[in-house]
């Protein structure tokens, strides 16, 4: 991960069935991705292609740069519809969807410290299962559990045992009333760090397992320092993506050593749904060759469709179509992919891909968006055009993909431009939609800025 490309380089996405969302837990968009799986598809159609251009935008002023997503949470904070954000400085904060009033701030006890340097967060907080508190994320390697109706912390967790090399990039993730959490490294990959997986208890915080990507022989968090291979970044923006047939974990890391027994560069990664082992992986037979080139598989997520398949993409421009059931187990098996197709416009890829109805794909990078369907075990596409994303999200059945400045809403099937909606600059933002509403943040967290802006469309 040594080169970051521009936000509007990469993206993927899918779509759910239609329908219109009600109140509660069936209104939230509450982690990144939507539900645990990271389909970033959601059933509400309260927007259509009837009444999409009757969105008005209220551009709300942060304590900082959230270059991620927002989470919305329908009548979450002491009665008020919500979106809660984390900034690259680890403040967390809740908006009331309908003013764009700020209900509380959590500054974590680092900010002085860290506000303006180059050591930052790019997590996306998360919901819990009982909805009365978020899990979010601070550039001091601190997981902390905020009660929802003011932002007070019920407990805090280290993941990290050198903050200052090892970076929370990805989103968190819960699953079976666990919190999970990824590590990956800082601009520039300064070793040493290791890419790992830390699950943790949502009630008390304890961590449960470690399963580290290099020294996976190791368990626990380990000083970075003390391990002889570095990198193997799990940096994308899903982080760890839960198979929901299995609960397994699926990961994918970046550039580093692999050796098939205890180093696992550049592979796609099924864990067991505690991360206490890894269970399969898929290696590319030109691993060798994406770390010597900086061309990490990682730089993007698993997308995991129906029947246990699964989307790859990655620095080198390729989207490789794996059949997660029938990976190899730990061994130095390398290859295996069941087709590969070229990322829209041959550019790198750096978001996640999302999946509609489980055989659709939607990927925008630099170079295009494009929808893919699987059928009969291969990818067809279905529609492609040459404008630029981040990553895509779908909600009833529309697409929404965020680029240069505007966010694009199109007719998820076809591929029709429905409205363009003005932005600011994007990096690696992109939308929710929930409730009538869109939300996407403004701003890039390599200025190391301590203000940004929410933008919020309303009908």
């Amino acid at each position: 991960m040594r080169r970051l490309a521009p936000a509007f380089l990469l993206l993927v996405l899918a779509l759910p069935a239609a329908r219109a969302s009600g109140s509660g837990a069936d209104a939230d968009w509450g982690r990144f991705g939507y539900d645990a799986a990271r389909h970033d598809a959601s059933p509400d159609a309260t927007i259509t292609a009837a009444n999409v251009h009757k969105l008005r935008r209220l551009r709300v002023q942060l304590d900082g740069t959230v270059d991620s997503s927002p989470i919305y949470v329908a009548k979450g904070v002491r009665g008020h519809d919500a979106f809660v954000v984390t900034t690259t400085y680890g403040k967390t904060e809740a908006i009331d969807a309908a003013s764009g009033h700020v209900l509380w701030t959590y500054t974590p006890p680092t900010y002085a410290k860290l506000a303006g340097t180059a050591q930052i967060t790019n997590a996306t907080p998360i919901l819990s299962t009982d909805r009365t508190a978020v899990y979010a994320a601070a550039p001091d390697g601190m997981i902390r559990k905020l009660r929802l109706r003011n932002g007070s912390v019920v407990w805090s967790r280290s993941i990290t045992k050198d903050p200052t090399h090892e970076k929370i990039t990805s989103s968190l993730n819960i699953s079976r009333g666990l919190v999970i959490a990824t590590t990956g490294g800082y601009i520039g990959d300064a070793p040493p760090y290791q890419g790992h997986v830390v699950t943790m208890s949502e009630r008390t915080g304890a961590i449960v397992h470690v399963w580290n990507s290099l020294c996976s022989n190791r368990s626990g968090l380990i000083k970075p320092s003390t391990c002889d291979a570095s990198d193997s970044a799990i940096w994308s923006r899903n982080g760890a993506a839960v198979d929901p047939a299995t609960g397994d974990l699926v990961v994918a890391t970046g550039n580093a050593p692999w050796n098939g027994s205890t180093d696992w560069g550049d592979s796609t990664l099924v864990l067991a749904p505690d991360a206490s082992r890894l269970l399969r992986h898929w290696t590319p037979a030109d691993q060798q060759h994406l770390n010597d080139s900086d061309l990490d598989l990682g730089s993007t997520s698993p997308g995991l469709l129906a029947g246990g398949y699964a989307v790859q993409g990655g620095k080198d421009a390729e989207i490789r179509l794996l059949d997660l059931r029938k990976l190899p187990g730990v061994n130095t098996v390398t290859g295996g992919e069941l087709q590969t197709v070229p990322t829209p416009g041959g550019q790198l890829m750096f978001t996640a891909p999302a999946v509609w109805k489980g055989t659709w794909v939607f990927v925008a990078t630099g170079g295009g968006t494009q929808a893919w369907r699987l059928r009969g075990g291969r990818l067809h596409s279905v529609w492609s055009n040459t404008t630029n994303g981040t990553s895509p999200v779908v909600a009833g059945t529309l697409l929404y993909v965020g680029g240069d400045g505007v966010l694009n809403v199109y007719a998820a099937a076809t591929g029709k431009l429905l409205d363009s909606l003005t932005t600011g600059a994007i990096h690696w933002q992109s939308p929710i939609v929930a409730a009538g509403r869109v939300a996407i943040a403004e701003g890039n967290a390599n200025d190391h800025a301590t203000t940004g802006v929410l933008d919020i469309y309303r009908l």
